[in-house]
């Protein structure tokens, strides 16, 4: 055990690995290596657990998920056991500084005034040795069975040996005075002393022969009991510091190993018989017995009753013997006249076999022509179907020709005899006057000869014509039977009237299919006038918004220009006395202002319709809604709506799609607002989000734009899950191809992203969980980081830095850190860089690299 105060070398007495160089081992290493080299690997076993007990709670160092270990105690034995805690076998002494390295990178350490890297946890190596010795039991002698006593003499009974290594390295007693501890580290600190304390009680009491010691008072002492007044060999190391100012605690620890000194331990050597060895050695002997006994009394009946059916066979067999000789003869007799049927049957069924095949012969023929006959009957039919329209499309046209040239004769026959009943009716007349006037007006009597005979050659031209009339009437007649006839007999000839039939059901279909689609427009019609309505409503709410964004503008412009002038002012007035607070009150409030107008927009229009705007037609439209997302996006509050609605799916269609610079330049920002949340990251690389944004920076030249996007991808890197996908996608080589655009702004995301790249890769490997060659050096950004290593930008340079230093963490870095001379440059990083973090971190990175001097230099 290691006890002194906090900086003295406690933690280097005894947890030292010595990989490079084995003089510099500490106390476990030596331990176990003289424990391995003492043992014998195949009846001897060694197992470590490695724990810490911080702030009173057991921590399992080799597996840091498993806290708060309980302790149990054996009722009967008294042994202290922890449940839970991990149990390694070791193999070797590579294996166990392994392990030991594992177990110090789990451990609780800190900064303080008095130590860089003090220890804020007790650690606990714990070493069992179990060696199994084979024996023989000499006291059996008292037995009555003298089966079992020979049984058991000729099995030994094992012995096993059993050894427990405690090393436990204390972590430093500490005044608060001196080292400054506050906040988590005070609280540390008190339960750092409180085990102490408990320790030193303890052991003032085993010194004093007190009949009681406190050992429940921490769980420190709980765990050490054995250690002081047991059955063990106790060294104590302690530690104090060469400077007067720490008077008082050296004299505290010279005073514990005195008192120390005084507990008096007598060790004893532990070996158990392995009872429960040889009893399940022994019950699987019985057990083998057992099931061979019953496999032979199984074997011996399957055996008897085998016989016995033998047996019974036989006696029938003798009994039937004749009765079959009867059997036999009949069965041959009978054989022989199924033989004799069974050739008869043979032949006629090869008889009928060739009457099938004649058959299926035919068949096939006659199949053949009727495909030939239903053929020409189908070409017939078709011939006939184009054949019969035609005709009957011929005489639809004659008859209706015919229908009216009968209609116009007899519309003409109507007219004539009209006329013809006209003149009778005159003619009537004039006999009637005639008859009256013959006897007074005979001196008319010439006059009315020739109107006669006018008239009646009148009535002869009209009889004439009527007669022509009524023959031609007559011939009509005629070619209205005959087409009559022709009408019934392509009506008798032609099956059309199913067809028409059909013809009128498709016309009815389509019909009703017209109305359909008139109600289906009038519908769109209806939603068409409603998305116009719509329309015009976004129209006049973006209106608004645009107004309002440039009042907002406007109004930031105003401010920054009285910002200006103030500094202008404050600078010519206080020379050298920084910068004024009001400037960055002020900004601050604008910038609040403005988030709070914002939102009050996103409030009364609904992100749905802001997002809907994404997809508008409009340029000026799209780029002051992805304005308004990128600022929303700014806010963690809004980033998950902006995400469940949508959003991200927007923005990256607008990288795919757009080719304003405004835009694309716009959302790469607001992707890169979205990247910071470790739940959106995964979502933007699974929607190809990595790929849009190399897509984007290969194909601008905008430093501002280029700038949002190495942003993004910087986010990104900040993911170790996301470190292959990165490089399939090309956001690695689109990363280091925008550190050529000359802007110190995007070489300074360029060299933050690296640097959040290579410090997760680092932890990755530290852990475990990542072997081989950093995807990095594949891309080249070691080249790049070199080169840029003494940037003026006081940013770039730390990330830079840092970056190097990480990737310097992975072995199989080195060679590209050898052959490039970067190792040179750790040098100067480690003593001229500006921030004492990342100086320690280099002069750790330089000590990994002390076994490989040879190479180096």
């Amino acid at each position: 055990m290691a006890y002194g105060q906090t900086g003295t070398g406690k933690t280097y007495t005894v947890g030292r690995l010595g990989k490079d160089d084995a003089s510099e081992r500490g106390i476990m290493v030596r331990a176990l290596e003289d424990i391995i080299s003492n043992i014998s690997h195949t009846s001897d076993s060694v197992e470590v657990s490695y724990l810490q007990l911080y702030m009173e709670s057991i921590q399992d160092l080799l597996s840091p998920e498993k806290i708060n270990i309980p302790i149990t105690e054996d009722p009967k034995a008294g042994e202290l056991s922890l449940p839970g805690a991990t149990v390694v076998n070791v193999h070797g002494v590579d294996h166990f500084q392994e392990l030991l390295q594992i177990g110090e990178a789990n451990r609780h350490a800190a900064n303080t005034k008095l130590n860089t890297e003090s220890s804020r946890s007790h650690a606990i190596l714990m070493v069992n040795v179990r060696r199994y010795i084979d024996g023989q039991d000499k006291e059996e002698t008292n037995l009555q069975d003298r089966d079992q006593t020979d049984l058991l003499r000729s099995q030994p009974i094992p012995i096993v040996r059993k050894s427990k290594l405690l090393i436990v390295d204390l972590a430093g007693s500490e005044r608060l005075d001196k080292s400054g501890s506050e906040g988590h580290l005070l609280e540390e600190a008190k339960f750092i002393n409180l085990s102490l304390s408990s320790l030193g009680k303890c052991i003032n009491a085993l010194a004093e022969n007190s009949a009681h010691i406190p050992f429940r008072d921490s769980k420190l002492t709980r765990l050490l009991r054995d250690s002081f007044g047991g059955s063990a060999r106790t060294s104590l190391v302690i530690t104090i510091g060469p400077s007067a100012r720490h008077y008082a605690e050296t004299t505290g620890t010279i005073m514990f190993g005195q008192r120390a000194m005084k507990i008096v331990n007598m060790t004893k050597l532990r070996e158990e018989f392995d009872y429960e060895s040889l009893c399940r050695k022994l019950e699987s002997q019985v057990d083998h017995l057992t099931a061979e006994v019953e496999r032979l009394e199984k074997l011996r009946e399957n055996d008897k009753g085998k016989l016995e059916r033998q047996l019974k066979e036989c006696e029938d067999s003798f009994s039937g013997a004749e009765s079959l000789m009867k059997r036999s003869e009949f069965l041959e007799k009978e054989n022989d006249r199924l033989e004799s049927e069974m050739k008869d049957i043979l032949n006629e069924l090869n008889w009928q076999k060739d009457q099938n095949g004649l058959m299926h012969n035919k068949i096939s023929e006659l199949q053949a022509h009727i495909n030939y006959i239903q053929e020409e009957q189908r070409l017939e039919a078709s011939t006939y179907k184009s054949v019969l329209a035609d005709t009957t499309q011929m005489y639809e046209k004659k008859i209706a020709e015919l229908i009216r040239q009968s209609e116009e004769d007899r519309s003409r026959a109507i007219n004539v005899e009209e006329q013809l009943d006209h003149m009778k009716e005159l003619f009537s007349d004039h006999q009637i006057t005639i008859q009256q006037h013959e006897m007074e007006h005979c001196s008319y009597q010439k006059t009315l000869d020739g109107t006669t005979q006018m008239y009646e050659k009148k009535i002869a031209d009209l009889m004439k014509q009527l007669e022509d009339e009524h023959g031609r009437f007559e011939a009509v007649e005629e070619q209205f039977g005959l087409a009559k006839k022709l009408l019934s007999d392509y009506q008798s000839s032609m099956q059309g009237q199913k067809e028409i039939n059909e013809l009128n059901m498709k016309l009815e279909k389509m019909h009703k299919l017209h109305e359909e689609g008139a109600a289906e427009l009038q519908l769109i019609k209806v939603e068409y006038g409603a998305l116009l309505h719509e329309k015009a409503k976004l129209t006049e709410d973006l209106h608004t918004m645009r107004e309002r964004l440039l009042q907002e503008e406007n109004h930031r412009k105003n401010i920054e220009d009285e910002l200006s002038k103030e500094k202008q002012l404050d600078m010519k007035e206080n020379v050298g006395k920084g910068s004024t607070p009001n400037g960055s009150n002020l900004l601050k409030e604008t910038q609040s202002s403005q988030r709070t107008t914002i939102a009050k927009i996103c409030e009364e229009v609904g992100l749905e319709k802001i997002l809907a705007l994404l997809a508008s037609e409009d340029t000026d439209v799209q780029i002051h809604a992805v304005k308004l997302v990128a600022n929303l996006a700014a806010e963690d509050i809004h980033q998950e709506k902006i995400v469940e609605e949508g959003g991200l799916h927007a923005l990256l269609m607008l990288l795919q799609s757009s080719q304003n610079a405004t835009v694309l330049r716009v959302a790469s920002g607001a992707i890169a607002n979205l990247a910071m949340n470790e739940l959106n990251q995964g979502l933007i690389m699974s929607k190809g989000g990595a790929r849009l944004l190399a897509n984007v920076a290969s194909s601008t030249d905008d430093p501002q734009t280029q700038r949002m996007v190495a942003g993004a991808i910087a986010n990104l890197c900040g993911n170790e899950k996301l470190h292959a996908m990165l490089k399939e996608d090309g956001g690695l080589k689109a990363l280091l191809g925008m550190a050529s655009s000359g802007s110190n702004e995007v070489t300074a995301q360029v060299a933050r992203g690296i640097a959040n790249f290579a410090k997760c890769e680092s932890r990755a490997v530290i852990q475990g969980h990542w072997k081989g060659r950093s995807l990095l050096m594949e891309e080249g950004a070691l080249e790049w980081l070199l080169t840029n290593s003494d940037c003026a930008s006081t940013s770039v340079k730390r990330h830079i830095e840092l970056a190097l230093c990480h990737l310097a963490q992975n072995k199989d870095n080195w060679s590209d850190f050898m052959s490039s001379g970067a190792v040179n440059r750790i040098q100067r990083i480690s003593v001229e860089s500006s921030r004492e973090d990342i100086r320690n971190l280099a002069m750790k990175t330089l000590k990994l690299f002390r076994a490989h001097q040879t190479g180096l230099y």
